[in-house]
Parts: C-alpha cells; structure tokens; sequence
C-alpha cells in the first residue's frame, strides 16, 4: 500500500478550530453553571448556578436593558427575587446598590448554592434566601420581610403561573407603596393582565424572551 493511500487522522480545519476555540466559550459555560455579573460593584465576576434543576438565566442583554430601565430605582431598594433560580437579577441588583436582595425558591439545591455565592461576594450582610414555594412565601411570609421597592418576578415559562403570582404579591402586603415589578414571559406569550393598581411602564422581547416593567401607582 503506497503512503499516500494509508488512512490520515482526522484533523479539524482551522477554521472549526477557531469556532471550537472562541465561539463556543460563552455556551460552554452556560453549561458548566456560570453567569457573569456585567455592571456595578462585581462587574465581569462569574457566580455559578445549579445545572440540574430547570433554571433559565436572564440573558446578558435583557439584564442590562432592564437595569438601565432602572438605573435610578436600584440604589439603596430592598429587592425580592421570585423564582430565584440562577439569582442573576437578584445578584445584579446587589451590584449595583441595592440595600438588601431576598431570595425565593424552592429547590433546597438553588438556596445552598445562593448562599454558596452569598459568601462568594461577601454580600451574606445584605442578602438572604428562602427555601419556599413562592405563593406559599406571598400568602405566608412576604409581608414580614418587605415592604419591597423592586421585586423580580420570572417564573418558569412552563408553569403558567405569572398572573397568579402577581395577584398573589399585591394581595401580600409587601410591597411599597410605588413599588416596582419586573416581569419574564416567553416572547410568542402575552403579559399577564395585572392587579388592579399596576400600570405597564415596558414591553420588550429579545429572542425568546418578553420582558415587562411595571409600576405600582401609590394609593
């Protein structure tokens, strides 16, 4: 058999090495459970989040259109982060100024790793997680933590739950008088129609997410 018809490794061209090499960073990291924090005080860290449970991050673009939304908002809030998963908005908000940040969810495995990056970031002083059901945490608890100038609200798309969520969180007593709301929705769905008080301030989608501002209008 001449050299020339002996079988050759297989090599990658150049060309998919490079993608190899940078294009798939950020996806692989994704995989790995990191997210990067991209303004304020912790700017550029990377905090992990749980893989195995069902958490979907606010992607980098929505985080920085919504936190220049709230560029004025944020400093000094006391902050509640519903359905808290990875805790990028919540993690976010304490970067920039927030007072304090509460963190609900109710996988124990999301509260162990927010305390994990609680001590990470030296932030265990202004931040605390709680390992409930969310409409279990809004009819029960809410109102002993709050009142809140800023609440995250990003449920699983899946659950259905948004609307419910919101009634459920006026109906806590938590809230300040003019306080903020943010709400996720998948792109193709709808907003939720919203407590009576509550007047839409933003709509936007990027890809498949919507992504919505309110405002509650003191009494």
């Amino acid at each position: 058999m001449s050299a020339a018809s002996i079988p050759q490794p297989w090599s990658p061209s150049p060309l998919v090495s490079l993608r190899n090499k940078y294009g798939r960073g950020r996806a692989q990291r994704r995989q790995q459970g990191q997210i990067r924090i991209i303004g304020g005080t912790w700017r550029s860290r990377r905090i992990r989040f749980v893989t195995e449970s069902d958490i979907r991050p606010t992607p980098d673009r929505v985080r920085e259109t919504v936190f220049n939304w709230l560029q004025e908002v944020v400093p000094g809030a006391r902050c509640l982060d519903l359905y808290a998963g990875s805790g990028a908005l919540g993690f976010e908000a304490l970067s920039r100024g927030a007072a304090r940040v509460t963190f609900v969810d109710q996988d124990v495995r999301v509260i162990q790793q927010l305390k994990a990056n609680f001590e990470f970031l030296d932030a265990t002083d202004r931040s605390s997680a709680v390992w409930s059901d969310v409409h279990a945490y809004l009819e029960a608890a809410a109102r002993n933590d709050g009142p809140f100038d800023l609440v995250f609200l990003d449920p699983p798309y899946r659950d259905q739950v948004l609307g419910r969520s919101c009634e459920l969180l006026e109906q806590s007593g938590a809230l300040a008088p003019a306080a903020w709301i943010y709400l996720e929705t998948e792109a193709r769905e709808a907003p939720p129609t919203l407590p009576e008080g509550w007047i839409y301030l933003q709509n936007k989608s990027a890809g498949q997410v919507g992504y919505h501002l309110c405002r509650r209008e003191a009494p």
